[in-house]
C-alpha cells in the first residue's frame, strides 16, 4: 500500500483485478484467449476428421468398383483365362467357361498389374463387357487395395492433424498388411 493512499481504496483496487468474464479467477483476457484457442482446437480436429473419413470414404469407393464381382462370385458368369498377350494396362486371352450359362470368349482382358504371361486363372466376368476380374484371395486383396491406399493416407492425417498416434498406427498397420497381402498374394 502506498502511505497517502487509504486502505480501503487499496482494497477495492485489488478486488477490480481479480474479477473476469468467467468468474473463475482469470483475467477476462486470459479467458478470451481460452476460449480462441478451444475454438481452434476444435475446428483443427473437425476438419481433419473430416478430412480423414473422405479419404477413407474414397479408398473404399475405388475399392468397390470390383469387390463385389470378385468376392461375391455366387451367380456370376466364373471360368478361366490364359493370358495371351499383355499391353501397358491389360492383358487378354481366350476365356474358358466353368459354370452353366456362361459362353466361352476368344478374347477378354484382365487388368495386367494381376497376371503374367502364358499362366492361367481363375476369374469372373465382371457383367456388361468383356472385361474379367481374378477370384480367390489374391483377387479380393487386390480389388481392396485402394483402400490399403487409403489407410495409409489416412494414417498421416490422423497422427498429424488429429494427433492420434495410437490410431495412426492401427490404420497404418491394417493399410501395410493389406497392401502388402496384397503383393505377396500376386
Amino acid at each position: 500500500m502506498i502511505p497517502a493512499m487509504p486502505a480501503a481504496a487499496a482494497t477495492a483496487r485489488r478486488s477490480r483485478r481479480g474479477r473476469t468474464a468467467t468468474g473463475k479467477g482469470r483475467p477476462p483476457r486470459e479467458a478470451a484467449r481460452t476460449a480462441s484457442v478451444a475454438a481452434l482446437r476444435f475446428g483443427r480436429v473437425a476438419s481433419m476428421g473430416a478430412v480423414a473419413v473422405v479419404i477413407l470414404i474414397a479408398g473404399v469407393w475405388a475399392s468397390w468398383s470390383t469387390a463385389p464381382y470378385v468376392m461375391l462370385t455366387k451367380g456370376r458368369e466364373r471360368g478361366t483365362v490364359e493370358v495371351t498377350a499383355c499391353a501397358r494396362d491389360a492383358c487378354s486371352g481366350p476365356y474358358t467357361p466353368r459354370t452353366p450359362g456362361s459362353a466361352a470368349r476368344a478374347r477378354v482382358e484382365i487388368d495386367s498389374a494381376a497376371v503374367r504371361k502364358g499362366r492361367t486363372y481363375d476369374v469372373v466376368v465382371k457383367p456388361g463387357g468383356g472385361e474379367v476380374l481374378r477370384t480367390g484371395p489374391a483377387g479380393i486383396l487386390y480389388a481392396w487395395a485402394p483402400l490399403g491406399g487409403a489407410l495409409l493416407l489416412a494414417s498421416v492425417v490422423v497422427a498429424g492433424g488429429l494427433r492420434r498416434t495410437r490410431a495412426a498406427w492401427v490404420l497404418a498397420g491394417a493399410g501395410v498388411t493389406l497392401l502388402t497381402g496384397a503383393f505377396l498374394a500376386l
